[in-house]
């Protein structure tokens, strides 16, 4: 595990905050429904800064740093396209406008990006205190693409449900299909809206995708700040991606054996780091092979048999 100086953690986090703050005080100033073509350009923006990042890091740390940070960002990024079929089903279940969605994941952003601070700080600790930790991360990552490799896998999908009905008794809601802001007041009553409960769940399904994510860039990197910044940067880029792909989701069919197999990948690289090595310059050529092979496959699949699916599933 390598040292990061002080003063390149505060000018990345001047950087995160100087991002949130145009994000929300420029571009999302006012409630609005954000298209697809808004949400290709935004999305564009966040890989661009990310690129950008990741070019200063090789400059400033050297070409291995660089890679890692790439490899550890194209694999947060390709499992944050599963997150994004958690938030079509919480906002479905919560009736939550399309005007009010972002400032929703916008919330979501920065609790997840403090939750995953303490898993990160948390788990490069536990890796350099005691090794052994090592081959339990591994094996979380295999039992999760196993599970995801099962017929109809739903993954954590299923942990939606529970969350929703949980979340919706432990403190009054007030029924506005329409609200806006996370709090109102009926008959002198303060009382969350569906939005403020769509966020609490939206915080506790990350701490459940942080279990895989965060064992799977430690395979790639020891570094807390190269795995924290590759989270940091994936993360930014969510909401853009989500409102760019919610319509598209459906036809990356392959998408659960994609992310399998990037699992399956890196618990195996853990587990057997102690005996082969695996160069930084491979992982990232792996990673980069199985997602595009996991998009062109789904995208290559006739519309008729995906069409025929669909109808099954439904």
């Amino acid at each position: 595990m390598t040292s990061t100086p002080i003063r390149e953690w505060l000018i990345f986090a001047a950087l995160i905050v100087a991002l949130l703050a145009i994000d929300l005080g420029v571009l999302h100033r006012k409630a609005h429904e954000i298209k697809v073509k808004e949400a290709l350009i935004e999305g564009g923006g966040w890989i661009a800064v990310s690129l950008l990042f990741c070019v200063w890091i090789y400059f400033s740390h050297g070409a291995a740093p660089a890679i890692q940070f790439l490899t550890a960002y194209l694999v947060e990024k390709s499992l944050s396209v599963d997150n994004i079929l958690v938030f079509l089903l919480i906002f479905h279940a919560f009736q939550i406008p399309a005007k009010a969605q972002h400032k929703v994941l916008y919330w979501g952003v920065l609790g997840a990006l403090l939750m995953r601070a303490l898993f990160i700080f948390a788990g490069v600790e536990l890796l350099a205190a005691f090794h052994p930790v090592l081959y339990i991360f591994g094996g979380i990552l295999l039992i999760t693409g196993a599970r995801l490799l099962r017929p109809k896998s739903s993954g954590p999908r299923r942990d939606v449900h529970w969350i929703v009905r949980w979340a919706s008794r432990i403190m009054p809601v007030a029924h506005e299909p329409d609200a806006t802001h996370f709090w109102t007041r009926q008959n002198g009553r303060r009382m969350a809206t569906p939005l403020l409960i769509g966020l609490l769940a939206i915080e506790i399904m990350d701490i459940v995708f942080a279990m895989d994510s965060v064992p799977a860039v430690l395979a790639i990197s020891r570094d807390t700040f190269i795995v924290y910044a590759s989270n940091a940067f994936a993360i930014l880029g969510l909401r853009a991606l989500y409102f760019a792909l919610a319509g598209v989701l459906p036809r990356l069919r392959y998408l659960h054996q994609g992310l399998a197999a990037v699992l399956l990948v890196m618990g195996l690289k853990m587990i057997g780091s102690d005996w082969v090595h695996l160069s930084d310059l491979v992982s990232l050529g792996i990673v980069a092979t199985i997602l595009a092979i996991t998009v062109a496959a789904s995208l290559l699949r006739p519309k008729t048999e995906l069409h025929t699916d669909e109808t099954t599933v439904s």
